[in-house]
C-alpha cells in the first residue's frame, strides 16, 4: 500500500465542539480526549520513523515512508484545528498538549531510538484497531454531525493505509531475534497501560472542564456500554490486540484494504459538506 498525502479541511462546526456525538457530550469527549494525544503523538510517530529513514535502501518502502510522513503531518494539522475549538470552548486542550509534548520530548532525548520506534509500532497497532472498529460499524456515530464523522472516517481510513509502514521499517532496522521480539511485546504491554491512562486522563480532565456534561449518568451508561458493551470497543479490540504478540505477526495480516474503497467518494463528501458549511458561515455573517 502507499499512502497518500491529503490536504483535506473540514467543516467542524465550533457550538458543537461539546457535543457532536449522538450519543451526547460525554462520548463526544471520549473522541475529544482522542483528538488531543493526535498532534503531539503524530510528530512523534515522524520523528521515529524519519530517524532510520537514511538506512533504508528499498525504493518503494521509502516511497511509502515519505507518504506515512506526508499524512501524519496532515492529520496533525488538522487535530490542531481540531482540538483549538476545544481551547476556545474553554476546556484546558492547550494544557493537556503542552503536559503531552514535554513527556514525549523527554522520552526522545533519553531513551533509544529503537525503543521510540517500538512504542511508535504499538500505537500505529492501536490506531489500526480503532480505525477497524470505526470503520466496520456505522452505528459508532449514527447520526453524529457530519463534519465530525467525516473527520474521524477520514483518520481511520488513512491509518489503515499505512498501517504497517513503521512497522516494515521496524523489520528492516531492527536485528532480527529474541531480543527484537521481547522489545516490540513488552512496548506493547507498557504502551497498553500508558495509551489508557492518558485516554482517561484527558477525557475525565474534559468531562470536568464541560459543566453541561456533568452529573449526566445517562451519559456515562451511554459510555459505558461504548467501551464495554458487547459491540464495545475493548471487546472488539482484544482478539487483533492479542495478534500482535504472535512472532511472525505483521499489520497486513488482518487484510482489510478493501474499506480503502470508499476513501476517494469519503473525500468528495467532505468537500461538499465544507463548501456548504462556508456558504452558510458567510451567509449568516
Amino acid at each position: 500500500m502507499l499512502p497518500i498525502r491529503r490536504d483535506i479541511r473540514f467543516a467542524l462546526p465550533a457550538e458543537r465542539i461539546k457535543n457532536w456525538h449522538e450519543q451526547g457530550p460525554v462520548v463526544s469527549h471520549f473522541f475529544n480526549a482522542l483528538s488531543l494525544l493526535f498532534p503531539q503523538g503524530e510528530l512523534f510517530f515522524m520523528d521515529s520513523v524519519r530517524h532510520y529513514r537514511g538506512q533504508i535502501d528499498d525504493a518503494e518502502l521509502k516511497k511509502e515512508i515519505q507518504g506515512f510522513i506526508g499524512q501524519e503531518a496532515m492529520h496533525s494539522r488538522e487535530h490542531v484545528a481540531y482540538n483549538d475549538l476545544l481551547q476556545a470552548a474553554g476546556l484546558p486542550a492547550h494544557s493537556l498538549d503542552r503536559r503531552l509534548k514535554f513527556f514525549l520530548d523527554l522520552q526522545k532525548k533519553h531513551l533509544p531510538p529503537s525503543f521510540n520506534l517500538a512504542v511508535t509500532i504499538a500505537l500505529e497497532h492501536y490506531t489500526a484497531m480503532l480505525a477497524e472498529i470505526l470503520l466496520s460499524d456505522p452505528s459508532r456515530f449514527g447520526d453524529s454531525l457530519k463534519g465530525y464523522q467525516q473527520m474521524w472516517y477520514w483518520h481511520a481510513l488513512e491509518e489503515t493505509e499505512h498501517k504497517a509502514v513503521a512497522f516494515d521499517v521496524w523489520n528492516r532496522v531492527i536485528k532480527p531475534g529474541p531480543a527484537r521480539y521481547l522489545l516490540r511485546t513488552g512496548t506493547m504491554l507498557t504502551t497498553s497501560v500508558l495509551f489508557w491512562v492518558v485516554v482517561l486522563d484527558f477525557h475525565v480532565r474534559l468531562l470536568i472542564a464541560d459543566r453541561t456534561s456533568r452529573g449526566t449518568l445517562k451519559g456515562l451508561w451511554r459510555m459505558v456500554k461504548f467501551l464495554y458493551g458487547p459491540k464495545g470497543v475493548f471487546p472488539r479490540m482484544f482478539r487483533p490486540w492479542l495478534h500482535y504478540f504472535k512472532p511472525g505477526f505483521h499489520p497486513w495480516d488482518h487484510d482489510n484494504r478493501a474499506r480503502l474503497a470508499g476513501i476517494d467518494r469519503l473525500v468528495e463528501e467532505i468537500e461538499r459538506t465544507r463548501r456548504s458549511y462556508d456558504a452558510y458561515q458567510t451567509d449568516a455573517s
